[in-house]
């Protein structure tokens, strides 16, 4: 399994400059904790599993940045539909990164159907399977550093809708994200980064 923090590492590696990142759960505490840019929306705190969508939206209205998503294994399975609504769409500069830890690790690490526990009961989640079924045709799958190292620069190298799914190791016992401050002042924050005018 891959560490969280060097998953998110390889995303800044590959990130431009005018590129979004929406961090959600888990992946938003990391990326605090690694810095933040002006164009990184970090949805603390969140309605979970609703980081697809967001990043679906900021796709189509804004085609010239690439939007990078970063969601959690718990939070994909509580919006399975929007993959489908983000294939029908189609949008080129779109990336959804599924950080599968197999547990619903801000509430307390109760396991997920997909993570090993959940596999032991008869429950088994295949996000690549899951993603090419809603029309996805970029579609990748990785379980360890050295794989996704490997092959990152593919991953983020052809043109979307992408799916990325990342097997990361749980951090049990960590506290859930901060919200960085005020959301109305973030809000307006992220605004005038992406330029666009009232």
């Amino acid at each position: 399994m891959i560490d969280l923090t060097d998953a998110l590492a390889a995303v800044r590696g590959f990130r431009k400059a005018d590129d979004v990142v929406i961090t959600t759960m888990a992946a938003s505490r990391a990326w605090m904790e690694g810095g933040m840019q002006p164009l990184d929306f970090t949805f603390v705190p969140s309605c979970m599993g609703h980081a697809t969508s967001l990043g679906l939206g900021l796709a189509l209205a804004q085609p010239q940045r690439r939007v990078i998503v970063c969601n959690g294994d718990g939070s994909m399975l509580m919006n399975l539909g929007s993959l489908v609504t983000i294939t029908s769409q189609a949008p080129q500069n779109l990336v959804v990164l599924v950080l599968d830890n197999g547990v619903y690790e801000v509430t307390g690490a109760q396991p997920t159907p997909g993570s090993a526990e959940g596999r032991s009961l008869g429950h088994a989640v295949d996000f690549a399977a899951i993603a090419r079924g809603a029309g996805f045709t970029a579609v990748y799958h990785f379980s360890t550093a050295e794989a996704w190292t490997a092959g990152a620069a593919q991953a983020f190298g052809v043109p979307g809708p992408v799916f990325i799914w990342l097997d990361v190791q749980p951090v049990p016992g960590r506290a859930g994200p901060r919200s960085p401050g005020p959301a109305a002042q973030r809000a307006q924050a992220f605004i005038q980064a992406l330029g666009v005018r009232r």
